[in-house]
């Protein structure tokens, strides 16, 4: 099997929305990231950083979905990153409440030995420079590079990120921070300009409104699948970048036609996370669940068509 490599966050979150809150949950990019990941046929690793104070069930939860944990370093006496946030009504904005960095602070990622020629890199969320880090470490340069990134970067690591980006082949950001990155209020131009800057595509996600894939001057539109309850918007992005770099590392075609097939599997397994709170419905899910749903999106987006003459 092909490897996947996947560096970010492995944290708790204690979320807040109009239809309920949690206490302390597991969460964290890279948790997201290895679930969605799991449902491929490939050999799959995590570099995070934990305290000794994360529960060994959420270590076993990860191993049980065959993710190679041994990246993943715990500090003794340290704690473990803390996100707690409340969505607004339309759950497409929302506050920040508190942010712990605790051992995230002094990350130093090592890539394990066995990882080092992996062929695809999935970068989550998370500095810059840890990014790069990374990236320094491969034996060789992975089939496939992708990048996850935020507002907050651009505000306070810019030149970091934009060092990174040159050594990318897919970005993944939202529209409010693509338009921040290009200085472009068109999504279009905006792509444009980022591709200037080193991915040679660039994914922007619309949440609810579903994603774009563009490159070069090829572009394609995935809706996200209309749901009836949607219950926690976190980690929704952090599964479509896991179900997207997994179906990629799984199938070892990287072509625009292949990467749109992934954009679908990737909004597939982020519908179901938006179901209930934290990582809770994606430790549920069967692979039954998730071809039945992916027979939906095939539904909602074909379609025959005379022209008229």
């Amino acid at each position: 099997m092909n490897k996947l490599l996947i560096v970010g966050t492995v944290a708790f979150d204690a979320i807040e929305t109009p239809f309920g809150k949690t206490a302390k949950i597991l969460g964290g990019a890279a948790t997201y990231i290895g679930l969605a990941a799991s449902f491929f046929k490939v050999q799959s690793a995590i570099i995070s950083v934990v305290g000794d104070d994360f529960p060994q069930e959420h270590l076993d939860l990860l191993k049980n979905n065959h993710i190679d944990i041994s990246g993943i370093e715990v500090v003794k006496g340290g704690k473990t990153f803390f996100w707690s946030g409340r969505y607004h009504n339309d759950l497409n904005s929302r506050d920040t409440l508190e942010t712990q960095l605790n051992v995230l602070a002094d990350f130093n990622p090592v890539v394990p030995e066995n990882y080092k020629d992996a062929d695809v890199v999935m970068l989550g969320n998370l500095h810059p420079n840890i990014q790069i880090s990374v990236l320094d470490q491969m034996e060789h340069k992975p089939k496939l590079v992708v990048l996850d990134t935020m507002n907050f970067w651009m505000d306070c690591a810019l030149d970091e990120l934009k060092e990174v980006m040159k050594r990318i082949d897919v970005i993944t950001i939202n529209d409010e921070e693509a338009r921040q990155l290009s200085g472009e209020y068109s999504l279009v131009k905006a792509a444009e300009a980022i591709q200037e800057m080193g991915p040679k595509y660039v994914v922007i996600k619309k949440g609810e409104h579903g994603a774009l894939l563009f490159h070069q001057t090829d572009v394609f539109f995935a809706p996200a699948l209309p749901l009836k309850e949607v219950y926690d918007p976190t980690g929704a992005g952090d599964t479509f970048a896991g179900g997207f770099s997994g179906y990629i590392a799984q199938s070892s075609n990287i072509s625009f036609g292949n990467l749109k097939n992934a954009i679908i599997y990737g909004s597939n397994l982020a519908s179901f996370c938006v179901e209930e709170f934290g990582t809770q419905r994606m430790q549920r899910l069967t692979r039954e669940d998730v071809d039945a749903r992916l027979q939906q999106f095939k539904m909602l987006t074909q379609f025959d068509i005379e022209l008229s003459k």
